[in-house]
């Protein structure tokens, strides 16, 4: 017991300490000396000891606990984060004696997880796409400035995500953001929402309400969809912007418009130019900047720390503890063309968090057009699971130039894992160039 990196100890039915190994010593700061006879949560002192001890779970029940996520403070009044497994502690006859924990220091996985998250993470938006690392590296300087912005990408890349981003760097982030769907109103209703109105200005306006640009005072206002705006009320936000003023309806005064406007569509809008559904000069006002998001398909390099990101948002919110993903459903995933984008991605998480009591998500627990077994939905390209995987495994080398220690982190798995799947999958790095022949 001494010889293993993980802590263990044990307990008996009085919860007094029985025995405590080296690395239990390590990771508490405290001597096993010092922890013998005494009770577990005097020298335990992690943060469910008092409302959800895990050990007296299992004496209670006779179930042990698998990992779960915990935090302890040391000797020192440092906390940190463990996970615990527990099982029932018998003597020779089958008699129950006591319990034993086993508990592993995750410092350095939490380390590691923040360092990810400060290299990879801007505001809420997650990536280590290089496309999107090249927004990342912009997205400052953008912000710094009043000017207009425009951000294209199809529905569920994260355009409001990208234009909170910019409001939060700005110099207006004290301001308040406001955000506006275009195309969930009708022209009369998104005029009177946007400029607001004077009691009187049409039947039913019983007092004055100011629209979005009134709220978005001395912030940001963003104009989702606005490829969706019919042709007349173009012709006013186009004159909104020129003059940078606005009259409520009814108004007979202009007030001045203190917003910084973001625009986002999922619409191409050169298209609609040409095709004289949206104005021309009104595309140029708007598209002073503009930022075009990636498709997921085009960043499945970012499936796993989405997963990831998912997954520890629907913990909490639901108050469950799913590990992660199992690797079968990680290729799945990976394997996807993912049309709802980022956002399909999180439904189908969201989804196996209700059929997934604990533990890793498998690929029973995914909706049904997700699992290569359904019959509504074949894998991509009418690969078998085996021929998805391979094709999964082959991008992730390629991707990171056949680096084993690198593709194994990103996939989430452990190098010789990924060593033996290799050898299963026949797998092959690409041969190297062979050597000119001498010729005489």
């Amino acid at each position: 017991m001494d010889s293993i990196a993980d802590g263990v100890f044990t307990v008996d039915h009085s919860w007094n300490i029985t025995f405590f190994n080296r690395a239990a010593e390590e990771v508490t700061g405290i001597s096993a000396l010092e922890a013998l006879g005494r009770p577990c949560w005097e020298v335990f002192r992690a943060n469910v000891c008092e409302t959800a001890c895990v050990l007296r779970q299992t004496l209670e029940t006779g179930k042990p606990v698998v990992c779960q996520p915990i935090a302890i403070l040391r000797a020192d009044g440092k906390e940190i984060p463990i996970t615990v497994s527990t099982a029932l502690l018998k003597d020779e006859e089958g008699r129950i004696i006591g319990g034993v924990e086993t508990f592993r220091d995750l410092s350095l996985v939490e380390d590691l997880r923040r360092e990810i998250h400060r290299q990879y993470r801007l505001d809420d938006i997650i990536s280590k796409s290089p496309l999107m690392q090249k927004i990342f590296a912009i997205l400052p300087d953008i912000a710094r400035s009043d000017s207009t912005v425009l951000i294209q990408g199809e529905s569920g890349t994260g355009k409001e995500l990208i234009a909170r981003a910019l409001h939060h760097l700005s110099s207006r982030a004290r301001g308040p953001f406001v955000a506006v769907n275009c195309g969930a109103l009708p022209d009369t209703l998104l005029e009177s929402e946007l400029f607001g109105h004077k009691a009187g200005a049409f039947t039913d306006a019983k007092r004055d309400r100011p629209g979005r640009f009134a709220l978005a005072a001395g912030g940001t206002l963003f104009l989702d969809e606005i490829g969706d705006i019919s042709p007349a009320l173009q012709v006013r936000l186009l004159r909104v912007l020129e003059e940078r003023a606005y009259t409520p309806l009814g108004a007979s005064k202009s007030i001045k418009a203190d917003v910084r406007i973001v625009a986002a569509s999922n619409k191409n809008l050169i298209h609609l130019v040409e095709q004289g559904l949206f104005r021309q000069d009104l595309y140029y006002r708007i598209n002073v900047v503009k930022i075009t998001l990636p498709r997921l398909a085009e960043r499945k390099e970012d499936i796993p720390l989405l997963a990831e990101h998912f997954i520890e948002r629907f913990n909490t919110v639901q108050n469950k503890n799913i590990l992660g993903l199992s690797y079968e459903v990680l290729a799945i995933f990976m394997g996807q063309d993912w049309p709802g984008n980022i956002r399909e991605l999180e439904n189908a998480i969201e989804h196996a968090f209700i059929l997934c009591p604990q533990g890793f998500i498998q690929v029973r627990h995914l909706p049904e057009h997700l699992r290569p077994d359904s019959p509504s939905s074949p894998p991509p390209d009418g690969l078998t699971l085996k021929e998805q995987e391979k094709r999964v495994l082959r991008e992730a080398l390629e991707r990171h130039g056949w680096r084993r220690l690198a593709t194994a982190r990103e996939l989430g798995i452990d190098k010789n894992t990924l060593r033996r799947k290799i050898k299963r999958l026949g797998l092959m790095p690409p041969a190297a160039d062979s050597p000119p022949k001498l010729t005489q």
